[in-house]
């Protein structure tokens, strides 16, 4: 009968185990999906000043 309950406890943790790789991925392309948004019209004005004074300062 003991060889069976570690059957299960070996079972629950790789059932464990998927379940915890499952959330980090989904969660990963949630994070992903979040970096891809369109920039606000402020967001866009600040990236285009940062270009523009890294170019200014290389020069």
């Amino acid at each position: 009968m003991e060889h069976i309950n570690w059957g299960y406890l070996q079972l629950g943790l790789v059932a464990l185990a998927f379940g915890g790789l499952q959330v980090w991925w989904i969660s990963s392309v949630f994070r992903r999906r979040d970096l891809a948004r369109p920039l606000s019209d402020g967001e866009f004005r600040k990236s285009l000043e940062r270009i523009w004074t890294k170019r200014s300062q290389q020069e």
